[in-house]
């Protein structure tokens, strides 16, 4: 099930046990709403991306191709998730944020332009080291493709079609953090729709002319880079801040992010990492393993993607003002007012995505070479996956309570941590849960992350609870029990879905998310909760 931020704002709250505890009086931004903003477009993204690989599934199947392609895709991709959805603004905002409310308007350019300058520099030559290595880079992330020399050689050409978007997202999360800082949140929330687009023309118009079919997929992450970047550039220009070309390695403002961006980087992003090392491990096993993980994913991107990405794109900027300021008691609200939003959407969301796996999958996915087969070996990574989402969700909102204080070393720590970790579980588990295990190990390294994080938060006396959260969990676990019944009851047997056709699959899903919302949020209404008390504004 994907709970939209958007329709949890309406129905949502809780009768007074948050009242006045985020009833800030400030002449600015309602958070909520720009959550909302941001996660409706998020949602038009999910939608087409949905659109797109139904089409990839229908056209291509699961495969030795697609599992080049998506082998190829995983590095530039991963550079996406990494910049594009919020590690590069863990260093950057921060120190751009207390230039811009500190040292005027000149500086702050200059520090744009800096920056900009220094880190195309090196994307250029990331790249280029990209397209040239690409047999190495492909033997390393995808070792036990060499015993299958076409599949090796097809994913080694795919690479380097795609390489180039590393260096045109990583511009576009640039834009991104300056346009965010600016509370412009919807235009870069907007770009990834653009990919999405390129992928299904992609797949619709460009695959018949090209040999083999899949190469459009490439094609399409190349030409998709250059227009997300296009596309920011105007908004960048009404505001003053379009970087322009500034060479200089005396800028102490600039040397600050490049030295923190490598480890907010990593220390915001292990389970992306922990997926590279997975799809190494995948490699070794049936075909069709990278495939079924990629799938699995794409559905945890839903609510990931919703809620996750979208709290801690809003909350950066408000936390880093709230440090800058010296206001640690508007700092902790701002922490609290993100997790039992987070607690709220995403539980249900990991519950849903575990029972009604079968659902989801077949509906979006059993069509053409996607086989019944493919949708029960992705059921198994989905519910690996969904045993984590609420721990891959809380590290987005729990990291940015360090990052905003500059603090890079200690997530940094709880990275390397739970990297360890969730190797370690990778051996454990994938001898006999197969690609499943590989799931289960990021969903549960994940939640050690997030555990660590929050237990130094408060430890360290960054964060403080505010009053109520008992009676707020306890209610929240009985509309879980609602959901979680109405699903079973609602959903039928999994075979009957396996066998079902097109369309009528499609209104049963519908009638079961829809209800599934309904019985959630009026159980939660009828405990009292309202969405006025959940209405907190950025801090100015």
């Amino acid at each position: 099930m994907h709970l939209d931020a958007l329709a949890a704002s309406r129905l949502f709250g809780c009768n007074g046990m948050m009242r006045g505890v985020y009833s800030v009086n400030l002449t600015t931004m309602n958070l909520l709403k720009a959550l909302a903003t941001i996660s409706s477009l998020t949602l038009v993204s999910r939608i087409l991306a949905f659109a797109r690989d139904v089409l990839i599934a229908r056209i291509f199947g699961a495969g030795a191709a697609t599992d080049a392609f998506f082998v190829a895709f995983k590095l530039p991709n991963l550079l996406r998730r990494l910049f594009a959805e919020g590690a590069f603004s863990q260093a950057f905002v921060p120190i751009f944020g207390e230039y811009r409310n500190r040292r005027g308007h000149d500086e702050t350019k200059l520090l744009v332009d800096h920056v900009t300058t220094m880190l195309a520099l090196i994307l250029f030559v990331v790249t280029l080291i990209g397209i040239a290595a690409a047999p190495i880079l492909v033997y390393i992330s995808a070792p036990g493709f060499a015993k299958d020399v076409e599949k090796f050689d097809l994913t080694v050409q795919l690479l380097r079609i795609t390489s180039p978007y590393i260096f045109f997202i990583s511009l576009v999360s640039v834009a991104a953090g300056i346009l965010n800082t600016y509370n412009k949140f919807w235009v870069p929330a907007f770009a990834p729709v653009l990919l999405n687009i390129c992928f299904i023309g992609g797949a619709l118009w460009l695959a018949p002319y090209c040999d083999p079919p899949i190469m459009a997929l490439a094609w399409a992450v190349f030409v998709a880079g250059i227009v997300q970047l296009a596309f920011q550039v105007p908004f960048l220009k009404k505001i003053g801040m379009l970087p322009s070309v500034r060479f200089n390695l005396k800028d102490e403002g600039m040397w600050r992010v490049i030295k923190q961006m490598g480890p907010a980087v990593f220390g915001v992003s292990i389970a992306q990492i922990s997926l590279i090392i997975n799809t190494i491990f995948a490699s070794f096993l049936v075909a069709g393993s990278v495939s079924w993980l990629y799938y699995a994913d794409r559905l945890m991107e839903f609510p990931n993607g919703l809620l996750g990405v979208a709290l801690g794109t809003i909350l950066l900027p408000s936390l880093s003002k709230c440090h800058s300021s010296n206001n640690m008691a508007e700092y902790s609200k701002l922490l609290d007012w993100g997790l039992r939003l987070t607690i709220m959407l995403t539980l249900p969301a990991a519950l849903a995505l575990g029972m009604i796996a079968v659902p989801l999958l077949a509906t979006f996915f059993q069509h053409g070479a996607f086989a019944a087969h493919d949708v029960l070996m992705t059921r198994e990574a989905l519910v690996g996956y969904s045993v984590g989402l609420v721990g891959m969700i809380l590290v987005k909102i729990l990291a940015p309570g360090f990052y905003a204080r500059q603090d890079i070393k200690t997530p940094v720590k709880i990275g390397i941590a739970t990297l360890v970790a969730t190797q370690l579980m990778n051996l454990a588990f994938v001898g006999w849960l197969q690609h499943a295990g590989l799931a289960l190990a990021i969903g549960l390294g994940a939640c050690f992350n997030s555990a660590v994080l929050f237990h130094l938060l408060r430890k360290h006396g960054i964060y403080q609870p505010e009053p109520g959260w008992a009676k707020f969990f306890v209610k929240v676990c009985i509309a879980l029990l609602a959901l979680g019944l109405m699903l079973w009851f609602g959903m039928g047997t999994e075979q009957s879905w396996l066998a079902d056709s097109g369309w009528s699959r499609i209104l049963r899903l519908a009638a079961l998310v829809a209800g599934g919302v309904v019985v959630y949020f009026v159980a939660l209404a009828a405990l009292g909760f309202r969405p006025k008390d959940f209405s907190k504004r950025a801090v100015s």
